[in-house]
């Protein structure tokens, strides 16, 4: 009975023997698998962490481009903050130079309506003159038939001589300042047209202007959308690194409590 008991005993030794035994196979293959898994994570980890390097210098090359865009971005502003200010000069100028030939085409305007009025004066003086010649001449048919009033007749020759003297000293005066006036005029006809040949290149410098200004609003916007982008972009990349980050420190905690499995199994 006691030999009997024993090998009860001894068979339910061995049966827990084996219940341990396949205990420990299953923990040795969960054991192996934990292992397998912990060589993926870790080959992971060393990916992920490579692709981190190569992500964090490529977040410095795009901060590089990122300030290399900013500074270009400065010295355009500056530029067109410049161009804006040749710009209003020449705006400046144009309105000048337009008062300059309005003044000039109102005193040229105010020239030819004095020189109308002078050659008026000029063609009734020479009427005028006309009619005294004819008037000389009805007075000295007189004096030859009239010698009688020899004496009379001297004095209104010679008072209407003096007369024709102060006439013809008169016309001359009217046909110089006439000549001056038609000199004057051709002079403010140069200046009007060297005034409206500036006027002209102005506008083509006053449109190149608008036109390289137009150009550089077209590239800030650009470079400002260019810039945007790049800012979005870096801000995916930093998303993408502490999702990185967080599965590293996810990984490392799952290896951690890995060791603290099989450190209890080694116990075991």
């Amino acid at each position: 009975s006691i030999i009997k008991k024993q090998r009860q005993e001894l068979q339910l030794l061995i049966a827990e023997l084996k219940e341990r035994d396949r205990e420990l196979n299953d923990m040795v293959a969960v054991h192996q698998r934990h292992i397998q898994a912990w060589e993926g994570d870790r080959h992971k980890i060393l990916t992920l962490a490579e692709r981190c390097s190569l992500l964090t210098s490529e977040l410095n090359d795009k901060n590089a481009i990122i300030k290399s865009l900013t500074k270009r971005l400065k010295f355009l502003e500056s530029q067109q903050n410049d161009s804006q200010a040749t710009l209003e000069n020449t705006q400046q100028k144009f309105k000048e130079l337009t008062q300059k030939v309005t003044d000039s085409s109102v005193h040229c305007q105010a020239l030819e309506e004095k020189n109308q009025d002078l050659h008026c004066s000029v063609l009734e003086l020479s009427v005028k003159t006309g009619q005294l010649q004819a008037r000389e001449q009805e007075l000295l048919t007189m004096l030859r038939l009239k010698d009688n009033a020899l004496i009379e007749t001297t004095d209104h020759i010679n008072e209407f001589t003096c007369k024709l003297k102060k006439l013809e000293s008169a016309l001359r005066a009217v046909k110089s300042e006439d000549f001056c006036l038609n000199r004057e005029q051709k002079e403010l006809r140069l200046t009007l047209k060297e005034l409206m040949f500036q006027t002209n290149k102005l506008k083509d410098v006053l449109s190149e202007k608008m036109e390289e200004n137009s150009k550089q609003h077209e590239e800030i916007l650009h470079l400002k959308h260019e810039n945007g982008c790049l800012k979005s972009e870096l801000a995916l990349a930093v998303e993408k690194a502490e999702r990185k980050d967080e599965l590293y420190q996810f990984a490392k905690s799952k290896q951690a409590r890995i060791e603290k499995e099989l450190s209890s199994l080694r116990q075991v």
